[in-house]
């Protein structure tokens, strides 16, 4: 009986400062329309550890908690398709969707929490602001009951939400958002309702990020509220129980403290009555950072009278954590990120655009970071050095995946995106684990990315939304880390490549330099351009994400120019000595299929024609004797190489299905000429080629899919089962199928479906099984590249009909 398991999974995170939180030892962010579970203090490095599919659309908001009187870990997540999902772990790290919530009208953008409470509280891009109810019982049973819909006036959009109890048990909840200033909601005396008890102002943009805790641990301490915004500052606001005024702050009430010529006010506002009055009072200013401020957050120790810290995340790219010191004022303690003048070499490298997040562990011992580029950055308090040193985050793509492609040798899987980035995969070989990372950014671009394809061991060629294909060398420093980490020999090939690319200020175009030595660093010039030392990419771990954003470029060896519109696949034979390329078509002009030669990358003439639409997938056959096309016009195409590097038109079948082709496969040579196509008219076929005078192929199996075929692989490796073929298929609905087909009877032997929770929850853009390394292949594994954002490989103990 065939199974499988999940191997890695690569998902970048939502830039939306409220789209991750982190509970326990697990973080749950955004990722697409997915949410990514995540153990960011696991010493083994594993990364994502499963996704999460119930919303339609994009995830702007997620709250992890533990309730407080069923013990279960409850999350709950809004979406921009209008929805809030209650989710219940089963076991360990796995969460079901319970229960779905569809009173609001438009995006979800925020969600506040107060789980001694049973309380949270959802805002809308339509204006509201709704508070529920949760009840879990013990058998995970969730209610969640609307207590009370507010429309928010003036009208404005909410963009964050805190909740606390008075000492009285009344709620209080601050809602900021598109308005500069903060409402402050008071719960109705014995009612589970609230009213607009005051209006803080002060702010002089939008409110991004609010966060309630108590000064100290003694039970009677005063509320401080942090309010952080798009005009830099963060305000702190302070709640005082009592009809007296608390003692007014130092930096208050000196009459020096002024800003930019602006005096604080320091107006009281007066919330409650009786033994639930509570001044509110504003506490301080915080400035330090250079740009937007997206979110703040409290951590307090679990110490007699510590002082709690504030962590803040800007779009300067930086985090800063806020300390009170011993005369009371408010002041930066700690700062991390990118600190220096030099934000990358150009703004594709993604090292400008800022962090979206910033999350205390539970601990408070680590800090992590969402950046720009989706990927996440973690920071660990070392007691002996007494400072902050940075550990391995996780990377992933932030736009759907359009293929992947493994190299030659196996070692490496390489992914390109619609976020105009390619990244390279590979194996960090540690004494107690293997695991996945991401190694190398080969390509960091300003056109979105389609395809792409090895050529040999050390070059890949990528096609993307212009109308040239680019070829990449890889630099020496990549080559010396794979082999470093992934525990493999260097290549002699190795030893001629470039040291490394930066790309140039004002160009695209990845150009080769050679690395320094300390010393020439030293006597070197400034210039604008970012130049790479010997040391930088000597690492005994995979690179962080300031490495991968600047460093790890692969130099650009040529670009092969010819097509006239969008590049929509490419195809490199399997000796490495052709290219074979199209485009996006309307026409039989442009419908055609360019081969280049590898060794000057000179195009071969005249162009293969035969498709009157968009060639959608190309590939060699094992022996490279036969290419395959297939296209949107419903018909394959078989052209035949005749000598040297000549191929011509030798079968076609403009019927070969119903609707548009979308991928094609060949089976591995030990079974004759055997090729796969997949359809939009919901069927896998077979087809066997007859050579001879006439060549021609012959269908002999047809799969249905349950949905649009989009992509197919066999597989080529040694673990099948004698006179069986195994091939991979995925569909529009985001299922893979895989299929053991006798080539004795041409029959279905068993077809195994992977589970729900494995497989992506959009359409497979592209299947690639594993080339053996080394002549060695202890299990089949399969890379997947997904419109969901995620790349994934699965692992296979046994393949269906072995």
């Amino acid at each position: 009986m065939a199974s499988a398991h999940l191997e890695y999974i690569a998902a970048g995170g939502n830039r939306h400062p409220c789209a991750a939180d982190w509970s326990e030892e697990l973080l749950a962010y955004g990722s697409g329309h997915n949410i990514a579970i995540w153990r960011p203090e696991n010493n083994n490095h594993k990364g994502v550890e499963t996704l999460l599919a119930g919303h339609t659309e994009i995830v702007n908001a997620v709250k992890l908690f533990r309730d407080p009187t069923s013990k279960k870990r409850v999350l709950i997540s809004g979406s921009a398709d209008k929805t809030v999902c209650v989710w219940i772990e089963q076991n360990d790290a796995s969460f079901e969707l319970v229960k779905r919530l569809t009173e609001h009208t438009a995006s979800i953008n925020v969600i506040g929490l107060l789980p001694e409470a049973g309380v949270f509280a959802t805002g809308a891009a339509d204006a509201t602001l709704k508070i529920w109810k949760l009840r879990v019982s013990e058998n995970a049973d969730v209610e969640a009951d609307l207590i009370q819909n507010i429309n928010l006036t003036p009208r404005y959009f909410p963009l964050a939400i805190a909740l606390t109890k008075l000492q009285s048990g009344q709620l209080v909840i601050a809602v900021g958002g598109t308005t500069a200033n903060i409402q402050i909601y008071l719960q109705d005396k014995d009612k589970d309702t609230s009213s607009l008890a005051a209006k803080l102002t002060g702010h002089e943009a939008w409110v991004r990020a609010l966060d309630f805790t108590r000064e100290s641990s003694k039970p009677d301490s005063d509320f401080l509220l942090a309010s952080a915004s798009q005009d830099k500052y963060i305000r702190l606001w302070r709640f005082h129980a009592g009809t007296e005024l608390p003692e007014v702050a130092a930096a208050a009430s000196d009459p020096a403290m002024t800003v930019f010529g602006r005096s604080l006010s320091n107006k009281a506002h007066w919330i409650g009555e009786g033994d639930s009055k509570h001044s509110i009072t504003f506490e301080a200013l915080l400035i330090g950072h250079e740009d937007w401020i997206y979110t703040a957050r409290w951590f307090t120790k679990n110490v007699e009278d510590a002082t709690p810290q504030l962590l803040s995340s800007s779009a300067d790219n930086s985090l800063a954590m806020w300390e009170r010191d011993a005369d009371g004022f408010w002041t930066c303690a700690t700062r991390l990120g990118e600190i220096s003048a030099q934000k990358g070499s150009t703004t594709a490298t993604g090292s400008t655009g800022g962090f979206w997040i910033g999350l205390w562990s539970p601990s408070g011992q680590t800090v992590v970071s969402l950046g720009r580029t989706g990927s996440w950055r973690m920071w660990s308090y070392d007691n002996k050095e007494d400072r902050w040193l940075r550990e391995l985050g996780i990377s992933g793509h932030v736009r759907s995946v359009k293929d992947v492609a493994w190299s030659n040798d196996g070692t490496q899987l390489m992914s390109t995106s619609s976020d105009q980035t390619t990244r390279l995969f590979s194996q960090w070989k540690q004494e107690t684990a293997h695991t996945w990372h991401e190694m190398a950014r080969p390509q960091i671009h300003g056109y979105d990315l389609n395809c792409l394809s090895a050529i040999g061991t050390t070059q890949f060629i990528s096609g993307a939304d212009e109308k040239l294909l680019r070829v990449f060398n890889k630099p020496k420093a990549i080559a010396q880390l794979l082999a470093k980490l992934g525990d493999t020999a260097e290549d002699a090939e190795d030893a001629d490549l470039p040291d490394a690319a930066n790309i140039p200020v004002l160009g695209l175009s990845n150009k080769a330099i050679n690395a320094l030595t300390a010393e020439e660093e030293a006597a070197a010039e400034p210039s604008e351009e970012v130049t790479i030392t010997k040391s930088t990419l000597d690492l005994a771990h995979p690179p962080f994400e300031d490495h991968l954003a600047r460093h790890t470029l692969f130099p650009e060896l040529e670009k092969l120019y010819g097509h006239g519109y969008e590049i929509s696949c490419v195809a490199a034979s399997h000796d490495g000595s052709l290219v074979a390329t199209a485009c996006r078509a309307s026409s039989l002009d442009h419908a055609v299929i360019r081969l280049y030669e590898t060794k000057e990358w000179r195009e071969i003439r005249p162009a293969l024609t035969a498709h009157s639409l968009t060639v959608t997938c190309l590939s060699f056959s094992p022996d490279d004797k036969y290419l395959l096309s297939v296209g949107r016009d419903r018909q394959w195409a078989l052209f035949a190489r005749t000598e040297g590097t000549n191929y011509e038109l030798a079968a076609s079948n403009p019927k070969g299905h119903s609707r548009m082709i979308l991928s094609c496969s060949w089976a591995p040579s030990s079974s004759s000429h055997i090729f796969a196509t997949a359809g939009r008219d919901k069927n896998v076929k077979i087809w066997q080629v007859a050579s001879g005078d006439n060549v021609n192929a012959e269908c002999n199996l047809t799969i249905p899919t349950t949905a649009p075929a989009t992509s197919v692989a066999f597989y080529t490796g040694s673990l099948a089962a004698s006179n069986t073929i195994i091939l991979a298929a995925g569909t529009e609905e985001g299922n893979i199928a895989i299929s053991a087909i006798s080539t004795n009877d041409w029959t279905l032997k068993e077809q195994y479906q992977m589970t729900k929770q494995m497989l992506p929850s959009s359409a497979i853009n592209a299947l690639r099984w594993r080339p053996s390394v080394n002549g060695e292949e202890k299990q089949a594994q399969l890379a997947v590249a997904s419109e969901d954002l995620s790349v994934r490989i699965f692992a296979f103990e046994i393949l269906p009909g072995a």
